[in-house]
């Protein structure tokens, strides 16, 4: 039976975006296909009808979360103060605790390396974030913005990275506090 186009490329989004919320949630290896079908409400067996292996999906859904984060930051570049919260977000205890919502890098930095189909979109994503942030941050000395946008990226998604491992709330969210101050005042 052949589902319209329309219907079929509404299931493809839906096992996009709830794969890029698992992956986020329990990494690359975490995660079967069949779970991601069925948090779809779909079978397992139209998977191979949208994607040719896991590893396919895998990359899709990279971008395709790397597009959300994209567009979030995008919007934050209407105003310095805007780019100035778009670090208190990133860099804050929602994010922290919500990884299936969040950035891909912050949730998937470790396992992407282990995963070859993810990295151009990885790479992709990083250098699109770290020039965005080069050319839109209110830097207050403007040496080199590329420079700080990478130290800076870093910082944040290793701030979130880091509160996430730890057992004791206050240290994390002094984690977070420390990184969202260094860049935010």
């Amino acid at each position: 039976m052949r589902y319209p186009a329309a219907e079929t490329a509404e299931k493809h989004q839906r096992i996009l975006q709830e794969a890029a919320r698992l992956f986020r949630e329990q990494g690359f290896d975490g995660v079967s296909v069949g779970q991601i079908m069925k948090a779809t409400g779909l079978t397992h067996g139209p998977f191979y009808n949208h994607f040719a292996s896991k590893e396919a999906l895998m990359a899709e859904s990279t971008l395709h979360g790397s597009e959300h984060s994209r567009a979030a930051l995008d919007a934050a570049t209407i105003s310095p103060e805007a780019m100035r919260q778009y670090v208190r977000d990133y860099v804050s205890a929602a994010h922290r605790d919500a990884p299936g919502n969040g950035c891909l890098l912050a949730a998937l930095a470790g396992d992407a390396r282990k995963q070859p189909a993810v990295l151009p979109a990885f790479t992709f994503h990083l250098k699109s974030i770290i020039g965005k942030l080069a050319t839109h941050f209110p830097w207050q000395k403007k040496r080199n913005p590329r420079r700080e946008a990478i130290v800076m990226l870093s910082a944040m998604v290793g701030a979130v990275a880091l509160a996430r491992t730890v057992d004791d709330a206050a240290f994390s969210d002094e984690i977070l506090a420390a990184v969202s101050t260094a860049f935010t005042e």
